[in-house]
C-alpha cells in the first residue's frame, strides 16, 4: 500500500496528461489505476485477515472486499487486452481504421469494461456464499458447487482468454516490427519491452490465483484433505497484490517521451517540497 497508492496515483496524472493530448493509451492507463487503487482500498483489510487467518469485519465487508478484488482482477487484465489491441493496431494495421484508436472509442470501451465486470461479479457473487460465521471468507473449504462453476468460468474467461489473446498480438507485432525496415531498434526495443511487461504481469499477478481457483474447483472433491490448498491459495493472492504495482510500470514503456515526463514530474514535486519547506517558521 506504502508503494501502491502514490505509484498509482502518480499513473493517475501522467495518464490523465495523456488524454488531454488526444492519446487513447491514457484512457486504458487511467483507468488501470482506477482499478488499483480499489483494491489497494481493501487491501489493510485483507492484510490482516491473512495475519490473524479470522475474519473480524463481518460478511458485508467480506463480500464487498471480494467484489472488489475481482473487479480489479478482471478490470486488469481486460485493460490490458485493450493495450495490446491498440498496439498491434498501431504497428500491424498502422492506417486502417484509425476511429479504433480515438480517445472517444477508448472511452466507450473502457465504460463497457467496468459495466460488465461489475455486472458479471455482481451476478456471480450474489447467489454465492464467500463468508462463514467461523471467520473464514473467501476461502471456504471445501469450494461450495456453485463457486467451483464459476471459478471454472473465470479461469477460462478472465485468465486463459485475456492471455491467448495478448500472446497473439505480441506474436503480430513482434513480425510486423521486424518486418518494417522504418522502425529503429530503439523502437522495437520499447515495443517489445511494453509488450513483455503485459505478459509478465498477467501471468504473474493473475495466472496464479486462476490455477489454484481451477485445480480447488476440480480437485477438492476428490480430496481428503481439501485445505491442502490453503497455502497455495494465499501465496497466489498475494502475487496478485503485485499487480497494483507493476501497471503503473506499463507507462514507461508506452511514449518515447515517458522517462523525460517522469524526470520532469519528480523534479517538480522536489520543487515544490522545497518550497513549502522553506515557507515554514524555524
Amino acid at each position: 500500500m506504502l508503494l501502491g497508492l502514490p505509484s498509482n496515483c502518480f499513473s493517475l496524472y501522467v495518464s490523465w496528461q495523456h488524454i488531454r493530448q488526444k492519446n487513447e493509451i491514457g484512457v486504458y492507463l487511467f483507468n488501470l489505476a482506477l482499478a488499483d487503487i480499489f483494491f489497494i482500498m481493501v487491501g489493510p483489510i485483507w492484510v490482516d485477515y491473512m495475519q490473524k487467518d479470522q475474519w473480524i469485519h463481518g460478511q458485508f465487508l467480506c463480500n464487498l472486499t471480494i467484489f472488489l478484488i475481482y473487479t480489479n482482477y478482471y478490470t486488469s487484465s481486460t485493460l490490458l487486452c485493450c493495450i495490446s489491441v491498440d498496439r498491434y493496431l498501431a504497428v500491424v494495421y498502422p492506417l486502417k481504421n484509425p476511429v479504433l484508436r480515438e480517445v472517444k472509442t477508448a472511452f466507450c470501451v473502457t465504460v463497457t469494461v467496468w459495466l460488465f465486470t461489475i455486472a458479471f461479479n455482481a451476478a456471480t457473487m450474489s447467489t454465492q456464499e464467500y463468508y462463514n460465521d467461523d471467520g473464514s471468507c473467501f476461502d471456504t473449504y471445501p469450494m461450495p458447487e456453485g463457486q467451483a462453476t464459476v471459478s471454472v468460468i473465470r479461469f477460462l474467461v478472465g485468465f486463459l482468454f485475456p492471455a491467448l489473446l495478448i500472446a497473439f498480438c505480441c506474436q503480430g507485432i513482434h513480425r510486423a516490427a521486424r518486418a518494417n525496415k522504418a522502425t529503429d531498434r530503439l523502437e522495437r526495443r520499447r515495443i517489445a519491452m511494453l509488450m513483455g511487461a503485459m505478459t509478465l504481469t498477467l501471468w504473474l499477478c493473475f495466472g496464479p490465483i486462476h490455477v489454484v481457483l481451477l485445480l480447488r474447483a476440480l480437485r477438492e472433491k476428490e480430496c481428503q484433505d481439501a485445505s491442502r490448498f490453503s497455502v497455495p491459495f494465499k501465496v497466489s493472492i498475494a502475487l496478485s497484490s503485485l499487480n497494483c504495482l507493476a501497471d503503473p510500470l506499463l507507462y514507461c514503456f508506452v511514449t518515447k517521451s515517458a522517462k523525460s515526463e517522469i524526470t520532469r514530474a519528480v523534479a517538480f514535486i522536489q520543487r515544490k517540497r522545497k518550497k513549502n519547506m522553506t515557507r515554514q517558521p524555524s
